[in-house]
């Protein structure tokens, strides 16, 4: 039984196996747009960024030991 995949580029039905040298592609034309899209940012991988915490102001740390 064969495994039938969609193209992410196109859409095609496609039959997954080590002969489909572009897999998960169709084609190499939709390999190549799938790759313009990355190489132009318009893909992205999300982040969630840490809010940045502000800097603590001096007044915030405690006195320093002067018995040391």
């Amino acid at each position: 039984m064969s495994l039938i995949v969609k193209c992410p580029t196109c859409g095609r039905s496609l039959v997954w196996s080590a002969q489909q040298a572009y897999r998960p592609f169709c084609s190499e034309r939709c390999r190549l747009i799938d790759l313009g899209e990355w190489a132009t940012e318009s893909y992205a991988i999300p982040v969630n960024e840490p809010m940045d915490e502000p800097e603590p102001d001096e007044q915030d740390w405690p006195p320093p030991d002067r018995d040391s």
